[in-house]
């Protein structure tokens, strides 16, 4: 391939930015006592579409972006 885009061909000298699954990964768990989350990934444009996450099952659950883990309510 030719152009501007493919210019650089050794891979030592191009960014190596996380994946996205790393990213989410190395961000902290949101933890809550509620059944049922709701994600917008942030405000306005640098957000996603608005997901309700239902947190019945053990174990973090993840929107695009945010990792949520239900914690048992002390007072049950």
């Amino acid at each position: 391939m030719k152009g501007p885009r493919f210019e650089q061909t050794d891979y030592r000298f191009q960014p190596q930015p996380l994946s996205a699954m790393e990213l989410i990964s190395n961000h902290p768990i949101q933890m809550t006592t509620k059944r049922v989350v709701a994600c917008d990934g942030g405000d306005g444009p640098l957000g996603h579409p608005r997901v309700y996450i239902n947190l019945d099952k053990p174990g973090p659950k993840a929107c695009p972006g945010i990792r949520y883990q239900k914690v048992d309510d002390e007072d049950d």
